[in-house]
Formats: structure tokens, sequence, C-alpha cells
């Protein structure tokens, strides 16, 4: 029986989101790779060559950077795009008055955008 053509799924965009999130929070490739014990050359052949990632790096990546797979598997997302789950993280540690603070300028944004439409 021949084998079924498939095409290999391009990690590049995931890679990149990774290294983007990395960075954003000021962490290096070392210290992300010691806390999840694979090598830094892994690590960074997942953020700059898009190679394919274990299911279980792939999982743990999302949830440390809180990064939808929605936007890599899917033409439209179905859930929470990236920014949103990451502001949904920064929220949860938020405090009351920080939430406050938060709400009150979405909405004058909120406001400012349905003006200029």
């Amino acid at each position: 029986m021949a084998k079924r053509p498939v095409e290999k799924y391009d990690f590049k965009a995931f890679g990149e989101a990774i290294k983007e999130a990395r960075k954003g929070r000021k962490e290096s490739r070392k210290k992300v790779s010691d806390e999840m014990y694979i090598s830094p050359r892994y690590l960074a052949n997942i953020e700059n060559n898009g190679q394919h990632p274990s299911l279980q790096i792939f999982f743990e990546l999302m949830q440390r950077y809180n990064i939808s797979v929605d936007q890599f598997l899917f033409d439209s997302p179905a859930g929470k795009d990236t920014n949103r789950r990451q502001l949904d993280a920064l929220l949860d540690d938020m405090s009351d008055t920080g939430i406050r603070i938060v709400s009150a300028t979405a909405e004058e944004i909120a406001k400012v955008e349905k003006e200029g439409r």
C-alpha cells in the first residue's frame, strides 16, 4: 500500500510567537529551557527554524505564554486569540483597582472607536 502524501505543517509562525512572548517576558532561552527540561538548542530551533516540537512541549509552550492554538491551526479562529489570552492572564493577576482602571480605559476606547465609525 502506498504511503499517503501529507504536507508537513509549518511551525515557523508558532516559533515566532513563542520567541516574541518569551522576549516580552524578558526570559532567557536558558531559563525557559532549564524550567522545561529541554535543551536551549531545541527551543532555538522551534523559535527560529520552525522545528516541530513534541506534542507535550507544544502544549507547555502554549500554556506558558497564553498562546492560542486556534490562530495556527484554523483559518478563522474559533476561540480567543493570543492577544486576548495574554490580556486575560494579565487581568487575572491584577488588583481590583487595576481592573477598574483597565475597565475605564477600555470603555473610553470603545466610545472613541464607536464615534469614529
